[in-house]
């Protein structure tokens, strides 16, 4: 497939002519790998990640922290120099960081969340903008955070994007309460730089149900594993308090995992398919909200079978040909909601999602795009108060809009395998985490005769 006709307006989804049977070996995960960099970055000597997302999201993390003063030297393999989706490695070189500098975060919400307080610590000022709809997703409870932490920026009042944060070399730090409730992100963001506060930082959750905690766990998880001290509330801690000492990082030699909620796709083609799709180098102990998939999936009428080889762990995940709805909370896995709701527009009984009032702000509105694609196609989604409820009908062709959002993307292609006709507007934001999907797909389906 050509360049331009990723990037074209419309992608003809292709239709799997039987069960889909296939190995897919998935990129490195984005929040490991972003999660990585700021650790790395911030660390008191050199490190190395190895096996790195190289994607949209992750290259604008590595450029604005190259942008800060901080080196970041790829190597990439000749093996995957043209796949240009994981590097052999990438080498962090610490240093001081500062401004003035520009950051360009995109549409990422790791990048315009962890940076400022990352800024912070720079000797100078340092500039946050990106796409439109980047202004459009909160950010006020870090930029509050940080002013009581004892940081400078300018915003405007407006509590987003565009934004500037005056660095000063280094931050106090301490307590600080926020309501995190929009985004778990708000909470990494404070913990991941706070070693390098004077003070370190105390993190007070005070709002309503915290989202995503599988990734405040990768936080926290990975923040031990460059030496710093945490108390958490699942340690035995304080309910919603994380603390996090004031300590030198140590460099790590890390080697990223690959990203569970990208091997959703192709998990689900083995679902709605009846066939059977194998998903290398799944980690068997992880962090990643991604692995729930395993349960999800069987409740929908699979089943999943690891497999050790030479190489490692593989999962592997088998249809049925049935797809059975569901009820499920999905308030710790939001991101996957999409996928699902893919999946359950296409299943034998209805299902309710929610605990996903939050998907409203993230790169769209989630639920709401859901809803108005599935039901163009001839669906029956309604939209709760934090979810969806889809009935399944008979869908038929015509386009699914992305609306720049890479899960949209992905969960109007699982829908394409089995409805002949439909068409992704934009396939080519997946590139925002899995650069090469268009290509990945299509093989995937080489052996049902797509």
């Amino acid at each position: 497939m050509t360049e331009s006709s990723v990037h074209s307006a419309l992608w003809p989804a292709p239709c799997a002519s039987g069960a889909v049977e296939a190995t897919v070996t998935v990129p490195g995960s984005k929040s490991v790998t972003n999660r990585g960099l700021v650790l790395a970055a911030l660390a008191a000597e050199p490190g190395w990640l190895r096996r790195p997302l190289r994607s949209r999201d992750t290259l604008l993390m590595a450029e604005a922290l190259r942008a800060m003063g901080v080196g970041i030297e790829e190597t990439v393999s000749s093996a995957s120099a043209g796949a240009a989706t994981t590097g052999e490695a990438w080498r962090v070189i610490p240093a001081g960081l500062h401004g003035p500098a520009s950051v360009d975060v995109g549409n990422a919400g790791t990048v315009m969340r962890f940076l400022p307080p990352v800024a912070t610590l720079a000797d100078g000022p340092v500039r946050f903008d990106g796409d439109p709809r980047s202004y459009e997703r909160p950010l006020h409870s870090v930029i509050d955070a940080l002013r009581v932490l004892g940081a400078r920026i300018d915003d405007d009042e407006r509590g987003a994007l565009p934004l500037t944060v005056h660095g000063g070399g280094a931050l106090e730090g301490g307590t600080v309460e926020i309501d995190a409730s929009a985004s778990s992100q708000f909470v990494s963001a404070l913990l991941l730089s706070g070693p390098r506060f004077n003070q370190g930082v105390e993190v007070r959750h005070t709002g309503p149900r915290l989202p995503s905690m599988p990734h405040i766990r990768m936080t926290v998880d990975m923040l031990r594993g460059v030496g710093a001290q945490v108390d958490e509330p699942e340690t035995g801690g304080e309910p919603n308090v994380w603390r996090v000492v004031p300590s030198a990082l140590l460099g790590r030699d890390l080697t990223v995992e690959p990203d569970l909620s990208n091997a959703q796709p192709f998990l689900a083609a083995a679902l709605v398919t009846g066939g059977r799709v194998t998903i290398p180098d799944w980690p068997a102990r992880t962090t990643q909200p991604g692995d729930a998939l395993r349960e999800i999936f069987t409740a929908m009428g699979g089943s999943c079978e690891f497999t050790e080889t030479a190489e490692g762990t593989s999962l592997t995940l088998t249809g049925s040909g049935r797809i059975h709805g569901v009820d499920l909370d999905l308030g710790e896995v939001g991101e996957l909601t999409p996928g699902i709701a893919a999946v359950a527009a296409l299943a034998d009984s209805p299902s309710t999602l929610r605990g996903v009032a939050h998907l409203r702000l993230h790169e769209t509105d989630r639920l709401a795009a859901l809803t108005k694609e599935i039901n163009e196609l001839g669906g029956d989604v309604t939209e709760t108060a934090d979810g969806l409820h889809i009935r399944p009908r008979p869908l038929h062709g015509g386009v699914f809009h992305t609306y720049d959002d890479h899960r949209m993307a992905t969960a109007g292609s699982i829908i394409g395998l089995v409805v002949d006709g439909v068409e992704i507007e934009n396939v080519g934001t997946t590139a925002k985490t899995l650069p090469d999907f268009p290509r990945m797909w299509t093989e995937m389906l080489a052996g049902a005769g797509a």
